[in-house]
């Protein structure tokens, strides 16, 4: 390991080609000045990063939907796929596994194999944020494509939001009020059309090496959000 990073996986200097764009995914987006800038500068130091929108990750007919934060700098950023390659996929992909929502407990690179089961992974915000913290503006401006991913979801039961700013951005996605979702770990509430938002603290290293968040807290509300959803 180099600088706190994650050994790269694949030819040095080779970015990977993006995605298809969409309605609810633009690999060319830069509606954020901020974010934008902060990505082409990311290129410019880590040329075989993916370094652009993160697009989702799973199956458009899932019925359970988990919803993050951002792309991580050295996770989903370098390899661009949600939570993979960094600490916080760790966890997350294990309880996958075991639930057997995922064909492999560890996600490593596009190229892995690994696949999602009924589920997918989605994120408040597509860019890595400077600092891990997007600005309320830039939360803002990508909900209008995490908008228009839920009304893509039609079979999407059930929501799992990992932590409050994705619980705060599904509320704005639906065009619910916050004030009548208090955000709570373990904490479920009944959305018009049938869905179910389920809330659990980020599977972050600070929340779990802080205890904040515990591996059976989190396997426990994973797995609950299965069964709801009936995986």
């Amino acid at each position: 390991m180099t600088d706190g990073r994650p050994k790269r996986a694949g030819a040095p200097g080779v970015r990977p080609p993006a995605g298809k764009r969409t309605d609810s995914y633009d690999p060319g987006c830069t509606r954020c000045p901020r974010l934008a800038e902060f990505l082409a500068e990311t290129h410019e130091r880590y040329p075989d990063y993916w370094a652009r929108p993160v697009p989702s990750f799973g199956p458009p007919d899932a019925k359970l939907v988990f919803v993050g934060l951002a792309p991580g700098m050295h996770g989903a950023n370098r390899t661009g796929r949600p939570f993979t390659g960094d600490y916080a996929g760790i966890l997350l992909y294990e309880t996958l596994y075991e639930l057997g929502v995922a064909t492999a407990s560890e996600s490593v690179s596009l190229n892995d194999g690994l696949k999602l089961e009924g589920a997918r992974i989605a994120n408040a915000v597509k860019c890595v944020p400077p600092e891990n913290k997007p600005l309320p503006e830039e939360i803002r401006t990508c909900n209008a494509y995490l908008k228009i991913e839920l009304g893509e979801l039609k079979r999407a039961k059930v929501l799992l939001a990992l932590g409050r700013v994705a619980h705060d951005a599904v509320l704005m996605a639906l065009g619910m009020k916050r004030s009548q979702f208090a955000f709570g770990h373990g904490n479920e509430h009944s959305l018009e059309g049938g869905r179910i938002l389920i809330d659990s603290y980020h599977c972050s290293r600070y929340n779990t090496s802080t205890k904040v968040l515990t591996e059976p807290m989190f396997k426990k509300v994973v797995k609950r959000a299965c069964e709801v959803a009936g995986l």
